[in-house]
């Protein structure tokens, strides 16, 4: 194998089984240590480290090897698009009153009526880089984009998943009542009652970091690739 390619792959396995690892097991004991504003700050430093080697080593490995498919024809364009707006408008929402979030208000959150892309899924966050990380393998299915894009895909679902488990013993009933009253999976039917905020943050967020592709990566991205 290519050693660009085992350093993406290293990189990678480092990256989620960090956040996992300390997420879950080692927490409780490292918050023990260094408080719970010492643990963010170990955590964001290991996230960031193994973020930055990863996408270092994704972008050394050049091309990424030969393509499952095409990639870049104007269907595939035109469904990664619409894919990208929607983890957009999934990604504005879930900053506004979200349980799962680290907030001291979580439980009040919890008891509210389900709201904006809650009634989409109760992970929109999480979604959000799901839907990223499928759309990165449809346009460019690569080794390294399987690896890269397949390792934040798994985190994101996986991470949800866990996050079910944590948010429970640490909410109890609260977070009993929030899941019962929504979805782990997304219901995209649902999308319309994202609400005004999501909707108008996903649009800016879609039409700025699809920009910001051309400029990043030299490949315009969203309707850019059409417009301009």
């Amino acid at each position: 194998m290519d050693p660009a390619l085992v350093s993406l792959l290293a990189a990678s396995v480092a990256f989620v089984g960090s956040h996992f690892a300390l997420s879950h097991p080692l927490r409780a004991p490292l918050v023990g240590a260094l408080g719970e504003n010492g643990f963010r700050i170990l955590y964001s430093l290991v996230a960031l480290a193994t973020f930055i080697w990863a996408a270092t080593a994704f972008r050394s490995v050049g091309a990424g090897g030969t393509p499952l498919w095409d990639g870049m024809s104007d269907a595939i364009w035109i469904v990664v698009t619409i894919i990208m707006l929607v983890a957009a408008v999934l990604l504005a929402g879930s900053f506004v009153r979200n349980p799962a979030l680290p907030d001291p208000r979580a439980t009040r959150n919890a008891a509210l009526p389900v709201h904006g892309v809650f009634h989409v899924t109760r992970h929109p966050m999480m979604w959000s880089f799901a839907l990223w990380a499928a759309a990165h393998v449809l346009v460019s299915p690569t080794p390294r984009q399987w690896i890269m894009a397949g390792a934040i895909g798994f985190l994101a679902l996986a991470g949800a998943h866990m996050q079910d488990r944590k948010k429970r013993a640490m909410m109890g009933d609260a977070w009993d009542d929030w899941q019962s009253r929504t979805s782990y999976w997304p219901r995209f039917g649902k999308l319309v009652q994202a609400g005004s905020i999501a909707w108008i943050g996903g649009l800016l967020i879609w039409l700025g970091a699809t920009y910001g592709h051309i400029h990043a990566n030299g490949m315009p991205a969203g309707i850019w690739r059409w417009v301009g």
